[in-house]
């Protein structure tokens, strides 16, 4: 870690952290007392092949994976084994892998079911307005089931229904899995644009190379362990990191 990241975990709090954290499935021992920071305002990318313990990361920020042991912290609380309803009210919200679409419902009730905790009606509407200025397709299709909208398009509503949560961390898991790439590059203008606006963002990303790219941190997970981890610029420049994970010899 450099000094200037240094320097700002010591003058904040970091909106996330992982304080040894355990999960097992079972027998299995998918995180292996796995610490790291998030720290607010960033984009911070977790990479790894299949399997490495990425997605399992995410499932332990939102509550659906408790932890064997360690910690799970958010602005400083511990939020280990909360239900998901309350760490999506303390204002996490997560895009899945595969979308989880409501495939026989609107798209505007998708949205909808984004701002289910939420009871701000006129703010609602600016953060539905706000969704359609980053994805004006998902406009165009509101009144469409969702399941008929193509996979881009599905993606976009996935990360739309997260944003009406209003929340201060955002958790992308895979958001280009299966596009293709003009619509992966869409995808990832808007990650930025969101972190820019003010949303923490974590996100999980087997294009390593894309991903470090837009992220101003990483971490490498392997075999549900945190190898390797710094900000993304210096990472992405190690020839070991370049050869294991970004596809080069």
């Amino acid at each position: 870690m450099n000094s200037g990241t240094s320097n700002l975990s010591a003058l904040s709090q970091p909106i996330l952290e992982f304080r040894n954290v355990n999960v097992h499935y079972g027998a299995i021992h998918a995180l292996k007392g796995v610490s790291l920071k998030v720290e607010t305002g960033k984009i911070v990318t977790l990479v790894g092949a299949n399997g490495a313990g990425k997605s399992t990361t995410l499932r332990a920020i939102s509550g659906l994976l408790k932890p064997s042991s360690g910690d799970v912290l958010f602005r400083g609380q511990s939020i280990a084994g909360q239900r998901t309803d309350r760490i999506v009210a303390l204002g996490i919200s997560q895009a899945p892998e595969g979308r989880g679409i409501f495939a026989n419902m609107t798209v505007a009730e998708n949205l909808e079911l984004g701002a289910y905790l939420r009871k701000d009606k006129e703010e609602i509407e600016n953060d539905r307005a706000h969704v359609f200025e980053l994805f004006p397709r998902v406009k165009e299709r509101l009144w469409q089931s969702a399941g008929t909208l193509s996979g881009g398009e599905q993606q976009m509503l996935a990360i739309g229904r997260a944003l009406m949560a209003r929340p201060s961390l955002l958790l992308l898991d895979e958001p280009s899995l299966g596009l293709a790439p003009q619509i992966i590059e869409r995808i990832f203008e808007i990650i930025v644009k969101v972190n820019r606006s003010g949303t923490t963002v974590l996100l999980v990303e087997q294009n390593a190379l894309l991903a470090m790219e837009i992220a101003h941190y990483a971490l490498v997970l392997e075999t549900g362990k945190v190898v390797a981890e710094g900000p993304s610029v210096e990472l992405s420049r190690s020839p070991e990191i370049r050869k294991a994970y970004l596809g080069e010899d």
